[in-house]
């Protein structure tokens, strides 16, 4: 049994935001050879279901990791099987640091998007994360349990957004995580958390071994999910850090199949 742990956006779906008739293909053949499917996103659980419903992925053996393995979802069961939160204290603290620097923050419900604003920020985020948006000054006001993350967002300047990321350094050593999925969001999590300690849980829950794990991604939040996969796949869009700590690096982008153009090469 071999398991694949892949990223969505510029891993497994193209610049559409789909996944492709012929990597739809691979993916049908590799499940139904009894190997195990592991859909591995920064997203929210529900918006990662939905990638998986859209694409026409209905067989047994897909997992979800969500909102950068600090949940992790058994589509079989439909049973989550780990989760590690946000302390309900830290979202009031990391909101007031943001405002500082002028920086966008939004945390999550299971059932939906808490913004503290209808602003560019948020409106830009749900062009593909389709979730119900509550809006709530306070963020923490909206919340009635621990928020799997929080996501700080600024679409023109990145050095507002570190700056921000700088000023709480200090404070999160020991708390959270904080980690680019790209230029514009940076991710805050569980220190505890990511993708790679997911890889490893998944691993542990089939009794397979980590060198029958292959996990492939693209940006810096998938680093440690490659890292602790057997054989660790950077696409071609990837970004540096992402080829540097990866075994591989596919020929192909993502919106040309090179994740299942990969996959049959190693396979």
């Amino acid at each position: 049994m071999k398991l694949l742990f892949t990223d969505l956006d510029g891993t497994l779906l193209n610049n559409d935001s789909l996944v492709s008739v012929n990597t739809k293909a691979f993916l049908d053949e590799f499940l139904a050879a009894g190997n195990k499917l592991i859909l591995s996103s920064g997203r929210p659980k529900n918006s990662v279901l939905e990638v998986k419903n859209n694409a026409g992925l209905t067989q047994p053996g897909i997992l979800l990791i969500c909102s950068n393995g600090t949940q992790v979802y058994d589509c079989d069961s439909r049973q989550t099987i780990l989760e590690k939160k946000l302390p309900l204290s830290y979202i009031p603290y990391l909101q007031k640091q943001a405002a500082k620097y002028s920086v966008h923050i939004q945390t999550y419900r299971e059932d939906a998007i808490v913004s503290p604003a209808e602003d560019a920020e948020i409106a830009f985020y749900r062009r593909r994360i389709h979730l119900p948006l509550v809006i709530s000054p306070n963020l923490a006001d909206a919340l009635t349990e621990e928020p799997c993350k929080m996501l700080a967002i600024s679409l023109d300047d990145f050095d507002r957004l570190e700056a921000f990321r700088q000023e709480i350094s200090d404070w999160a050593q020991g708390k959270i995580q904080t980690i680019y999925s790209n230029r514009m969001y940076l991710e805050l999590f569980r220190h505890d958390a990511g993708k790679g300690n997911a890889v490893r849980f998944v691993c542990d829950y089939f009794g397979a071994s980590l060198s029958d794990a292959y996990a492939a991604g693209d940006a810096d939040n998938d680093i440690s999910m490659i890292e602790a996969a057997g054989c660790g796949i950077a696409m071609a869009n990837a970004t540096d850090g992402v080829k540097l700590a990866a075994d591989v690096v596919t020929k192909l982008d993502n919106d040309h199949d090179g994740l299942a153009d990969m996959m049959k090469k190693l396979l």
